[in-house]
C-alpha cells in the first residue's frame, strides 16, 4: 500500500511497534538495515492473483531474511505496507509503518494474519484515496471500513492482535486482501478500475525512476 499521498512519513514520537507502545523509534526500523532491495511485482502477475499459503516455519532465518528484505523494498516504494506476494513470494505474510488518522506511527509484521469480519452495522464506511505498490502511479478512493482487528502471529509464532483505525484500518484491510488474491483494483467499477490502469501506463516509469533512486541513496 502506497503512503497516502497528502502526507510524509509520520514522525509523531508517539509510535506502536506490533501493537505495543514505545518512547521512541528510528526513522528506518533495525529490519530495513539488514534487508536487501527486491522486485516489487505489479499487477497482472500470476502470484498476486492467487491465495497465499501458510507460514509453517517459524523462527527460521528464512523468514528473518523474507521480512527484512520487505522492509527495506516498502522503503524503497515509499509504501505503508508491503505483502509477501509483491515480492514474489506466496506467504501469509505482511508488514507495515504506517500512521493513523491520530498521527500515531504502527510499526511491525504479522504472519498468517486473519481479518476480523465486522458485525453488520458496527464499522463506519469510508472512501477515501488509496495507492498500491503492484499499481504503481495510480490512486483511487476504495470504501474500507474505519476499524479493522487482524490476528495473527509474529516471525517467532507470538499471537498477536493488531487494531487499526482510520488510515491504518485501510492499510491492515489492503494486505489482508493481498494474502487472499486481491488487490484494490478488484473493489473498483469497471470503469474505475481502467482509469487506475491508465494512471499506472501514464505514470509507472516515473514511478520506476524514483525508486531506483531511493535505492542508490539507502546503499
Amino acid at each position: 500500500m502506497s503512503v497516502r499521498q497528502e502526507r510524509s512519513r509520520p514522525v509523531d514520537r508517539r509510535v506502536r511497534v506490533r501493537g505495543r507502545p514505545v518512547d521512541s523509534y528510528p526513522r528506518l526500523p533495525p529490519e530495513a538495515g539488514r534487508g536487501s532491495v527486491r522486485r516489487v511485482t505489479e499487477v497482472g502477475e500470476e502470484v498476486l492473483s492467487r491465495p497465499c499459503r501458510e507460514v509453517t516455519a517459524f523462527g527460521s532465518p528464512e523468514l528473518s531474511a523474507l521480512i527484512d528484505d520487505m522492509f527495506v523494498t516498502m522503503y524503497v516504494a515509499e509504501g505503508a505496507g508491503l505483502a509477501a506476494n509483491q515480492v514474489g513470494v506466496d506467504l501469509r505474510l505482511f508488514v507495515y509503518d504506517c500512521p493513523d488518522d491520530d498521527g500515531i506511527r504502527h510499526v511491525g509484521h504479522l504472519v498468517n494474519p486473519v481479518l476480523d469480519q465486522p458485525d453488520p452495522g458496527s464499522r463506519r464506511l469510508v472512501d477515501d484515496f488509496e495507492g498500491c505498490l503492484s499499481v504503481p502511479g495510480a490512486v483511487m478512493a476504495v470504501p474500507r471500513t474505519d476499524r479493522a482487528v487482524v490476528r495473527g502471529f509474529d516471525k517467532d509464532g507470538t499471537p498477536l492482535v493488531i487494531e487499526g483505525l482510520g488510515y491504518f484500518a485501510r492499510c491492515l484491510q489492503h494486505e489482508s486482501d493481498h494474502l487472499v488474491g486481491h488487490t484494490y483494483l478488484d473493489r473498483l467499477s469497471r470503469r474505475d478500475r481502467k482509469d487506475a490502469l491508465r494512471q499506472t501506463a501514464e505514470r509507472r516509469e516515473e514511478v520506476f525512476a524514483q525508486r531506483a533512486l531511493r535505492a542508490a541513496d539507502l546503499g
